[in-house]
């Protein structure tokens, strides 16, 4: 049975100041159109002005609906300032927030608790690279990101070593720790995750880019990617992947929602790369579209994460 939020006030958190930006926008207004079509009062409020201290103070607001993606909304701040101002809040609370927006950390975490993940590279502003010794670890084609930024914004596949500087260079611009991992060739699976003490992994979606990798474009232009429900590989790799997103979500002590994103090779390998504590919630988005192959209408989706932020449901 759906859960009732007719006549809840909630903000809704959007816009924000980071690089996602335009993404958290767009989310955030498809959100608050979805939580009026159940009968909430949506309110949008965008944190990129700071009176939005006062609205949130003043609002009498049953719950927050966190649109924010990248930093200062998905990384642990919000939920912060959320918990002190006594304002329930969807998804995950501060330190999994934060251990899931830091994919160094992250990548820690999934390594000590034996999740296979590929082989990696941490790398810090002000330390010097050793280039050749990084080639001999991961290989010359590898994965270059900033630690702390979502949507693949600052991230380069590297071909060959002498690309490898470059695109350190460039990840370097946005954070000051950053990533180079194994790059594994294969089948782009993301699994979504719902629900607080019962947890389900969502149908696996495969991604089906336009360009080279799942790129910015690929995530948020219509037209740049397919998404395919099931997934295209075998029924084993498909229970693996939701398996390591199920892993995942508990590893960092996720809540509410989450979304794996995971890598299949041609010989049935699962490989696990991220998880992401407030998935995109837009036109074009992941979660949405794997929660409407389970059944789950976009409306009921956004009802059901307010429900398990205010305690009215704890499964999915």
């Amino acid at each position: 049975m759906p859960v009732s939020i007719e006549g809840r006030k909630v903000a809704v958190l959007l816009g924000g100041t980071s690089a996602e930006r335009e993404v958290s926008l767009s989310t955030g207004e498809q959100v608050v159109s979805a939580l009026r079509a159940v009968g909430a009062v949506a309110e949008r409020i965008d944190t990129a002005d700071l009176t939005f201290l006062d609205a949130l103070r003043d609002g009498s607001f049953d719950v927050a609906f966190i649109c924010l993606h990248g930093r200062f909304g998905e990384d642990g701040t919000m939920q912060g300032l959320l918990e002190i101002l006594g304002i329930p809040y969807i998804g995950s609370g501060v330190l999994a927030s934060a251990l899931a927006m830091d994919k160094v950390m992250s990548k820690h975490l999934f390594a000590a608790a034996g999740l296979r993940t590929p082989e990696y590279v941490t790398l810090r502003a002000g330390e010097r690279a050793d280039y050749d010794k990084i080639v001999v670890a991961l290989g010359e084609k590898s994965v270059v990101k900033p630690a702390n930024e979502g949507s693949s914004v600052g991230m380069t596949i590297v071909h060959t070593a002498k690309e490898l500087p470059a695109a350190v260079e460039k990840a370097f611009r946005y954070d000051e720790s950053v990533l180079v991992e194994r790059f594994i060739a294969g089948t782009e699976v993301t699994v979504g995750v719902l629900g607080v003490e019962e947890i389900i992994a969502l149908p696996t979606l495969e991604i089906v880019p336009e360009h080279e990798f799942y790129d910015y474009d690929s995530k948020y232009l219509p037209g740049m990617s397919r998404h395919i429900i099931p997934a295209r590989v075998s029924e084993a790799a498909r229970d693996e992947c939701q398996r390591l997103a199920l892993a995942a979500h508990r590893v960092l002590g996720c809540r509410g929602l989450s979304r794996a994103d995971t890598i299949v090779t041609p010989d049935g390998t699962v490989y696990l790369l991220e998880a992401n504590t407030i998935p995109g919630m837009t036109s074009t988005s992941l979660l949405p579209d794997a929660a409407r192959a389970a059944g789950i209408a976009f409306p009921e989706l956004c009802a059901t994460l307010v429900g398990y932020a205010l305690g009215l449901s704890s499964g999915s």
